[in-house]
């Protein structure tokens, strides 16, 4: 079943080594941490571009806006947002995990912010880009499936329009997810090479009949725009890859480039400890039964399964990490590296066999942690290198970009900008977030939850069903203490907060 229904240099050979990746709380990490306490698991046909224009129009913005923008550096940075498919939170080496090889996504991290508590705040593609195009939760933008797009009023105030409408040159890449291709707003933007759906296939020709996998076509699309830009007018790309998310209906599910078959060739990857079957036979019958198992049956059902789904997974992180470099070098043959912005996050996570799940949809961490880097060339020496352990959510995502191009971000907007702590400061700042999962699937059960440091309260809508985990001794949710007495006022008090914060989020 597709999801649509429901929803530059060459790879280094890694040496035989264990890991098993794992949670982390929000009062830090650090790679000791990280590897004691882990365990989680182990083109579209080219459009042609338009050229920007030799004019500047100055961005209007607050008095606040153009002093965060002088204290970067400039007004009217270039901004590229990259957005991974089901790329969880520890799939990068820099967050600790040994195996996978991320190199140019760490040289973001080492030169910009590295987020380690990162999150979304619906965990399926169409309505958690939706969240991150508007700054605001499923509940305001009413995205939930994949077939609504954007009235054009609320299009109007999503972040490349609005950016568009200040004298930005904006283009999109890849999957754009949110509504059917027919209703894309293909000419509201400078340049379009969005696909429809889920942008299969992986595998295909370029014009000499070659074989070429879709993340490099996606970036030689990103190539393609970029020599349309120049110093003279501000640009925002929105880069939408398909990977590493599967391929539905192949049964080989996850299809990386051919290029990097023999990548991981020789390691072993740690089954997750969750995936013991007592861990599955402990959750309720609707999720023993769900959409997410029947997923695991044909990805990680056997360790034949796992070994090459998760290596092929690791494989297609690591070919968008090749086209990073690519952007990151042809920036630079541009001259247009030291005033572009990049950013690199997922718009969900993925179960890797934990809890003898797969897919995303449910509150566990490993469904709703993702990665986020802000690279920003700009940045004094002091602000690069940095480590934030605050929660950032992906409605963040749009406030932050408006901001640093100089703008005020429009009030519905329901996160904030990152700027504070990408500026070296320690602002008062959330402690704990409200998660909705409202797709309407016969065996995909709607979820709503709340996450703090210490605790995730859970509920299934559907079946009156209730989850409390204590994540500083049970970091993998194994023990559900809801019906525990000596939790009660706990569960008591988080219901009430869940309740508040679902109020917020539907802006009443």
């Amino acid at each position: 079943m597709d999801d649509k229904n429901i929803e530059s240099s060459n790879p280094v050979r890694n040496s035989r080594v264990a890991w098993q990746p794992q949670a982390q709380l929000a009062d830090g990490l650090s790679r000791r941490q990280f590897l004691n306490l882990t365990a989680a698991s182990a083109a579209a046909a080219l459009l042609p571009s338009t050229g920007c224009q030799n004019q500047t129009r100055r961005v209007a913005a607050s008095s606040e806006s153009r002093k965060i923008g002088t204290s970067l550096g400039m007004a009217q940075p270039n901004i590229i947002f990259l957005l991974t498919d089901d790329q969880r939170w520890d799939t990068l080496n820099c967050m600790g995990n040994p195996i996978i090889q991320t190199p140019n996504m760490d040289g973001l991290a080492k030169n910009g912010v590295l987020f380690t508590n990162a999150f979304v705040t619906t965990s399926i593609c169409a309505s958690s880009r939706a969240s991150i195009l508007s700054g605001q939760y499923v509940r305001r933008h009413g995205i939930n499936n994949f077939s609504t797009s954007f009235s054009q009023d609320a299009l109007a105030q999503t972040y490349p329009l609005l950016l568009r409408s200040a004298g930005y040159r904006i283009g999109c890449v890849g999957k754009h997810g949110v509504g059917r291709g027919s209703d894309f707003p293909v000419d509201q933007y400078d340049v379009w090479f969005g696909c429809p759906g889920q942008c299969s296939p992986y595998e295909r020709k370029d014009k000499d009949g070659n074989y070429k996998h879709l993340t490099q076509i996606f970036g030689d699309q990103i190539t393609e725009f970029l020599h349309g830009c120049s110093n003279e007018k501000p640009f925002c790309l929105s880069v939408n890859f398909k990977a590493p998310h599967v391929q539905d209906s192949d049964p080989r599910q996850f299809i990386p480039d051919r290029a990097y078959k023999d990548l991981y060739k020789d390691v072993t990857i740690p089954t997750p400890k969750t995936a013991d079957p007592r861990y599955f036979e402990a959750l309720p019958e609707f999720l023993r039964t769900s959409e997410a198992r029947r997923r695991w049956n044909i990805r990680f059902s056997t360790p034949e399964k796992f070994q090459e789904s998760v290596k092929n997974y690791y494989r297609l992180i690591y070919g968008v990490d090749v086209v990073i470099g690519r952007i990151r070098a042809e920036l630079k043959r541009l001259n247009l590296s030291d005033n572009t912005i990049i950013i690199l996050t997922g718009d969900n996570g993925f179960y890797l066999g934990e809890h003898g799940l797969a897919g995303k949809w449910f509150p566990h961490e490993e469904s709703i942690r993702v990665p986020l880097v802000v690279y920003d060339p700009r940045a004094t020496k002091k602000l690069r290198g940095l480590t934030r352990d605050h929660f950032v959510l992906n409605i963040d995502i749009a406030p932050t970009i408006l901001q640093l191009a100089g703008l005020n971000p429009p009030p519905q907007m329901q996160g904030r900008s990152l700027i504070p702590l990408l500026t070296g400061r320690r602002p008062k700042w959330r402690t704990d977030f409200f998660y909705e999962h409202l797709f309407e699937h016969g065996t995909i059960p709607k979820t709503e939850a709340l996450r703090t440091p210490r605790f995730k309260y859970a509920r299934y809508i559907d079946f009156d069903y209730e989850e409390l985990y204590d994540l500083e001794s049970d970091l993998h949710e194994t023990q559900n203490l809801a019906k525990d007495e000596k939790y009660r006022r706990t569960l008591n008090s988080l219901r009430k907060r869940c309740d508040k914060l679902l109020r917020e989020a539907k802006g009443t």
